[in-house]
């Protein structure tokens, strides 16, 4: 069975992104996402979201994570089973890195 590591490589704040031109939002968006922590792993079997993960995050990773899973390949990377990528959050995006693996 092939499984897909996500690990939480970096989270960002807004004012890594604008400065001290953040964008007027609703709410406080100056931290970064209170979801993950780096260095947190999460393993995802049969292309399922691992409990805890943020279900938008999925969302923004599953195509990727398929392809993985699937035994596609990204040219661009040296390392094969691997990529990284981020969510879609503009204002406190978090980076993450996905290892294919039997297990």
């Amino acid at each position: 069975m092939v499984k897909i590591k996500i690990t939480v490589v970096r989270k960002m704040k807004t004012e890594e992104i604008f400065g001290n031109n953040a964008p007027k939002t609703s709410g406080d968006f100056t931290s970064s996402c209170w979801r993950f922590e780096e260095g947190a792993a999460f393993i995802s079997e049969d292309g399922k979201m691992p409990e805890g993960f943020c279900p938008w995050a999925f969302v923004d990773i599953h195509r990727c994570l398929t392809h993985l899973r699937f035994d596609g390949e990204f040219p661009w990377m040296k390392e094969k089973g691997i990529i990284y990528l981020s969510c879609t959050d503009g204002l406190r995006p978090v980076i993450f890195k996905l290892e294919r693996f039997k297990g």
